[in-house]
């Protein structure tokens, strides 16, 4: 069994761009470096940074090079500051929970 993680791709995503612009990429990139399994799907990727972008989480602009292929490049708007603190707080009281629960599944299983 394993946790559903799905949801914790939003505030993966949040932190990456708190340091500054990235395009899609670099952001599966630092997902895959954040989920066991490293699987990383492109299509839910980009879904999810265009529902971002439409609830002004983030803001995303074309880049275009004279050689290769134009780079969407996503930034982290004040919005999605503001979420990324808030998904902070709320994973550090969810760490606290879990921690209590192992403690007490611990003590329990001790002979």
């Amino acid at each position: 069994m394993s946790a559903r993680v799905e949801r914790f791709a939003e505030p993966v995503l949040l932190l990456a761009l708190r340091n500054g612009s990235a395009h899609g990429y670099e952001l599966a990139d630092e997902l895959g470096r954040q989920f066991p399994d490293g699987h990383v799907d492109l299509g839910n990727l980009y879904r999810l940074l265009r529902s971002m972008e439409a609830e002004g989480l983030v803001e995303s602009e074309w880049h275009h090079k004279a050689e290769g292929r134009s780079k969407r490049t996503y930034e982290l708007t004040a919005e999605g500051s503001a979420l990324l603190n808030a998904w902070a707080h709320s994973l550090r009281a969810t760490g606290e929970t879990i921690s209590a629960f192992l403690r007490n599944y611990d003590e329990g299983s001790q002979p």
